[in-house]
């Protein structure tokens, strides 16, 4: 839920758009790039995006969500293959296999970090078992090269949802570089934005040539003849346009992300009852959100505290409610019941706040202030 009134002094994020970005969609749009279809800026954008990630192969499309149904679709996943995923994700990531056909089984989360546990990943699979989905949640990764260790043991296909950690890795190397595909969204509140938008990567080359012919209609020859049913996911020039020069700050972009957790890291340290976010030692987080879990030993619940956040003017959102809970996934034929208390913990008690690189020191203070001036019970 988000609890926001009137008057918000405070947004959970604005995005950073500057003169160069306007300037570089007025460019695309003067030189007719307002299409999917014909022009130098789509291209381009996917070469830099996936040179940047370190992969081979970018595809660009019309939304992170759209990128991970043309992933599993373009991989292969059918009617009643099971698709393992974490469980605490954005509903995009349920929808891609639902929208397959395919049925969400939801790994539950471990506490430190929320993404999914390895732990309980093969105890999991079945027969049915085609892929899985690591999502490396508000920024911070998953440990890929564990999770791959089991994806090749069991000849799944791994489809990384990247959409909240552009720039982060693990042990040195890109979030997005080591699954079969991975999914990278573009949204107003993400890193970088094309406004909407998303891309997928891969180094198959195979892959990319499928995920190109699907992304356009499946068009075949002759070019209205069409053997499969393809899908229109195509993003435009200038949204394009907009992207390349949202990368060309993306450094700049993650380390006022970076310096904005460690304010509200130093400014929350002692607040009891507070969780703030843990950065394992082999991670670099870049903190698409920056999320804390409220604790019993606070003096209000989660929900009383983002009551009187927004009633100060400073907008937050809960974390997202994990697959295990969603009505329309738990009612598919073929589902199956797995239980995720971490996760359920997680959706109850946690939230993120003011988020955006442009928030300022005085912003920042304010909020940690508010949080920690806890009122008498």
């Amino acid at each position: 839920m988000a609890i926001v009134f009137d008057v918000v002094r405070i947004p959970v994020f604005e995005p950073l758009i500057e003169e160069s970005d306007v300037e570089a969609v007025a460019e695309a749009v003067r030189r007719g790039e307002i299409s999917g279809s014909f022009g130098d800026e789509i291209p381009s954008f996917e070469a830099e995006f996936a040179e940047y990630v370190g992969v081979a192969h970018g595809v660009a499309v019309t939304s992170g969500s759209t990128a991970l149904q043309l992933a599993l679709a373009a991989g292969g996943v059918c009617p009643g293959d099971e698709v393992l995923m974490s469980a605490s994700t954005n509903i995009a990531t349920g929808l891609a296999a639902y929208h397959c056909g395919a049925v969400s089984v939801p790994v539950d989360s471990e506490p430190a970090t929320g993404n999914l546990d390895l732990s309980l990943i093969e105890s999991l699979i079945t027969e049915r078992t085609r892929a899985i989905i690591p999502v490396h949640l508000f920024g911070h990764p998953v440990d890929m090269d564990a999770l791959m260790e089991i994806a090749k043991r069991y000849e799944l296909l791994v489809v990384e949802d990247a959409a909240e950690a552009h720039g982060a890795t693990v042990r040195g190397r890109m979030a997005g570089s080591f699954g079969d595909m991975s999914c990278f969204s573009f949204y107003a509140n993400k890193l970088i934005t094309t406004g909407e938008g998303g891309m997928v990567l891969t180094d198959d080359a195979e892959l990319a040539d499928r995920l190109r012919y699907l992304r356009n209609l499946a068009h075949g020859q002759p070019r209205f003849v069409h053997q499969e049913a393809g899908f229109n996911f195509r993003m435009t020039g200038y949204q394009a346009a907009l992207g390349r020069s949202q990368l060309s700050r993306i450094g700049s972009v993650l380390d006022s992300k970076r310096a904005m957790a460690s304010k509200y890291d130093s400014a929350l340290a002692d607040v009891p009852g507070i969780q703030t976010p843990v950065v394992q030692d082999w991670a670099e987080h870049v903190y698409w959100m920056y999320g804390i879990v409220v604790g019993p030993d606070y003096g209000e619940t989660r929900d009383q505290l983002m009551a009187r956040l927004a009633e100060s003017g400073v907008e937050t959102r809960t974390f997202f409610c994990p697959m295990n809970l969603q009505p329309f996934l738990t009612a598919q034929e073929g589902y199956r019941p797995v239980d995720c208390p971490v996760a359920d913990h997680l959706w109850e008690s946690g939230l993120y706040l003011p988020s955006a690189p442009s928030l300022s020191e005085d912003e920042i203070s304010e909020v940690a202030g508010l949080i920690r001036d806890i009122p008498p019970s």
